[in-house]
């Protein structure tokens, strides 16, 4: 099969969405399948890359580690006139995902959306965050999910919560698959040698994407006290992004030199870091999945979670790790601490259940689960010479005149204020 993939995040960009893109490419090639993969440009591309088309993009958007494409008419026809795809799948209904309609409509081809993200936890990123901004989200995506002709949820809480939305296309819940056998053997040893931590010390970790959505300002909160009733303990942190600093300043007000930052990690320095860890707090609430959760349970690193869309699918409270239903400090900085101090008995058998876990997520599973699902829809596929885009243009509609309005009063009142300042 022609695989075309479009995203509006991938690598070197450090994120679920990139890896998930990335993981799955990789593994669909194996399976002999031809993958191109549509992408924003970063500063800091692989030039030697294969089968990946580049599309013009702003860097930083909005002072975030996210690449816009700028649309350029005629720019990705061109590139696409010696791969003529058999499929669709579109990671994004915007930007990028709005071009996937319109290359397969063109193309009589099937269109597959995975819904990765809970957009409305990321309104943080434009200028007005208001809750209406937030439900004009929500339909924008309920509308794109219902123009493709298969929906992948990374989740069953996530699948659940998309048909409560008014998703009426077909979902089929595939998470993103890990390479087991990968995450089994790492060098912990060495993470902690280069970063002189003891080899005794219980090590707190964390990966991920430093940004707001990921509720570090509660991570933070919750590893600070737990340090401080754990004078030999460490918090080890793998990610980068624009979050990191208010983390550095925070934990330097706390007078804490047992937290280390070490930045992106990619192959086996990640796997290195996951063996470094005794467990893995996360406290995000905005996930489809939690990809990080997965590979650091097959590293045998259990989690102490909160409860969320997700996570649920993963975590599974007292077998593999702890999660948490009420989002306090001092009940995570609790879990914590318990984890902390399990005999040798229980700790091995919250590793064996969170080896266990992992084994459910192979990524050679998930991948066939896909390639099946790809071959079904060519099979089967009535091309269409037009979708109905009514549902996605009047969302669209209803967000450019919701955000022409809120500008409009923020600009009036800023002109107030300065009026009333002179």
């Amino acid at each position: 099969m022609n695989i075309l993939m479009m995203t509006n995040t991938y690598l070197p960009h450090v994120g679920g969405v990139a890896r998930s893109v990335d993981a799955f490419t990789n593994e669909l090639r194996r399976l002999d399948n031809r993958v191109v993969v549509v992408a924003p440009e970063y500063e800091k591309d692989n030039k030697d890359e294969t089968d990946v088309i580049r599309i013009p993009a702003v860097q930083h958007f909005n002072g975030s580690d996210f690449s816009a494409i700028i649309p350029i008419p005629g720019f990705l026809e061109a590139h696409l006139r010696d791969f003529k795809p058999d499929i669709v799948h579109s990671h994004h209904p915007f930007l990028i995902g709005s071009t996937a309609v319109r290359v397969a409509t063109k193309q009589r081809v099937p269109l597959v959306y995975t819904q990765h993200t809970m957009f409305e936890q990321y309104t943080h990123y434009v200028p007005i965050d208001v809750p209406r901004m937030k439900q004009f989200v929500v339909s924008l995506c309920t509308g794109y999910a219902n123009m493709a002709e298969q929906v992948i949820a990374p989740s069953n809480s996530i699948a659940d919560i998309l048909k409560k939305r008014g998703v009426k296309r077909p979902i089929e819940t595939i998470p993103t698959g890990v390479f087991v056998k990968e995450f089994e053997q790492g060098d912990g040893d060495a993470v902690r040698a280069s970063e002189h931590i003891p080899q005794q010390a219980f090590v707190v970790g964390h990966v991920g994407r430093l940004a707001p959505e990921k509720n570090l300002d509660f991570l933070s909160e919750a590893v600070a006290l737990f340090l401080q009733d754990e004078p030999e303990a460490h918090f080890l942190i793998v990610g980068y992004g624009p979050s990191e600093k208010k983390m550095r300043d925070f934990f330097a007000r706390q007078r804490q030199d047992r937290v280390h930052f070490l930045g992106k990690q990619y192959g086996q320095n990640l796997i290195n870091a996951y063996h470094a860890m005794d467990v893995f707090a996360f406290s995000s609430k905005s996930e489809t999945q939690g990809l990080v959760l997965t590979e650091a349970m097959a590293a045998g690193v259990p989690a102490v979670a909160l409860d969320a869309s997700g996570v649920r699918d993963v975590v599974q409270d007292k077998k593999n790790g702890y999660l948490l239903y009420d989002e306090q400090v001092d009940s995570f900085a609790k879990a914590l601490k318990e984890m902390c101090h399990l005999s040798s008995q229980a700790r091995e058998s919250f590793i064996e259940e969170a080896k266990k876990t992992a084994e459910n997520f192979s990524m050679h599973n998930c991948a066939s689960k896909i390639n099946t699902i790809y071959e079904r829809l060519i099979k089967n596929h009535v091309p269409e010479t037009h979708r109905d885009e009514s549902v996605w243009s009047k969302s669209i509609e209803q967000v450019k005149t919701e955000w022409e309005l809120l500008s409009n009063l923020t600009s009036a009142v800023g002109n107030a204020l300065q009026e009333k300042k002179s």
